[in-house]
């Protein structure tokens, strides 16, 4: 399915994200990369929130197949209150996360929101991403995995 065709709550920039998490004790940001991503590029951090990121890959490297069990693990790790919980969900640059976005409105969660240009945003003209846009360009608070 093409990334027009998803159907999710929408997308939100870097700093929306954050401005939803802090005006909604019950949202959640959940980090749909890999853990090799994880531990090496670094993850959002949510503690000056009094919160920490939640991790369930959407793809396993190397192959990058797609988790059969995203939705369930996404469910247990998130514990949603109901069907009308924020969950934001992030990636590198945006794609994984909007079609982690997709699945979870599929199950019925209305509030699933895809952070625009992930953790490193968009590749410059050099062809190295963190320098243009995302979470980390955007100034918000990352601890390195």
């Amino acid at each position: 399915m093409a990334l027009n065709q998803l159907n999710y709550a929408g997308n939100l920039t870097p700093i929306e994200t954050w401005e939803h998490l802090e005006g909604d004790a019950d949202a959640v940001l959940i980090d749909v990369r890999t853990p090799e991503e994880w531990t090496y590029v670094g993850v959002p951090d949510l503690s000056v929130l009094g919160r920490t990121c939640l991790f369930v890959p959407w793809q396993f490297f190397p192959k990058n197949t797609i988790n059969p069990n995203f939705v369930p693990q996404v469910l247990e790790t998130a514990k949603p209150k109901s069907q009308d919980t924020q969950i934001l969900l992030i990636c590198r640059s945006g794609v994984r996360s909007a079609y982690a976005a997709h699945a979870l409105t599929e199950m019925g969660y209305t509030h699933c929101f895809n952070v625009q240009f992930g953790f490193e945003g968009d590749p410059d003209s050099s062809k190295h991403r963190g320098t243009v846009n995302g979470w980390k360009v955007a100034g918000l608070p990352w601890v390195q995995g």
